[in-house]
């Protein structure tokens, strides 16, 4: 019998980020493609806030691929990362302000929000069930503009790690979202209490 997909274990070291970040076979994003999601959020989180981005969180920030590309578009930024890979924070938890945490943990971490964007970005379907609505409860307290929550679903065709991934459907990712007090306003992006009252009826999905 097959382990259950909620308690296999991986190993987020160097040779996992070499794979699926750096080498071209495999890997699951380019700059480029990272760059454009940077500008997408970027965009609907100033349309929203009606000013520049001043702060991310960026949760299982891994390496902090959005970093740089967040810092080139506002160089003032403050950027903070959360990770649970002991190799990314030993290797780059100073240099980009990485702090070791896991997804159902945030909650627990001293965080310096409301963050004007979190990024969780490739991480949900990775996350086993009885974690995912305490993360997202997570979110949602920090929140003071738009998190972009990247998550595929057994409706979508998808490449790549799929080591421990938990199949889950879109009806049931929306659920988790509105019991977590997110609001769907396209694209991946979700606002919670704080600017809901900035959006309209069909700015906001269902």
């Amino acid at each position: 019998m097959a382990p259950r997909s909620d308690v296999i274990t991986k190993a987020y070291d160097r040779a996992y980020f070499d794979r699926w970040y750096r080498d071209p076979k495999n890997r699951v994003a380019t700059r480029a493609a990272v760059e454009r999601k940077v500008g997408l959020v970027l965009g609907v989180a100033e349309v929203l806030l009606e000013r520049p981005v001043r702060s991310v969180l960026d949760v299982g920030c891994g390496e902090g691929t959005w970093r740089a590309p967040l810092l080139a578009r506002r160089p003032g930024l403050r950027y903070t990362g959360v990770d649970s890979s002991d190799y990314a924070v030993r290797r780059f938890g100073k240099l980009r302000n990485i702090t070791q945490g896991t997804f159902a943990a945030l909650g627990d971490l001293a965080l310096d929000g409301p963050f004007d964007v979190i990024v969780c970005c490739d991480v949900l379907q990775y996350v086993p069930s009885r974690d995912l609505g305490r993360g997202l409860r997570a979110i949602a307290a920090q929140l003071g503009g738009v998190t972009y929550l990247e998550a595929y679903t057994t409706a979508d065709e998808i490449e790549g790690d799929r080591r421990a991934w938990h199949h889950r459907s879109p009806p049931a990712y929306r659920a988790a979202f509105r019991r977590a007090g997110l609001t769907s306003v396209g694209m991946h992006c979700y606002v919670g209490e704080a600017l809901r009252p900035m959006t309209v009826a069909l700015e906001r999905g269902r």
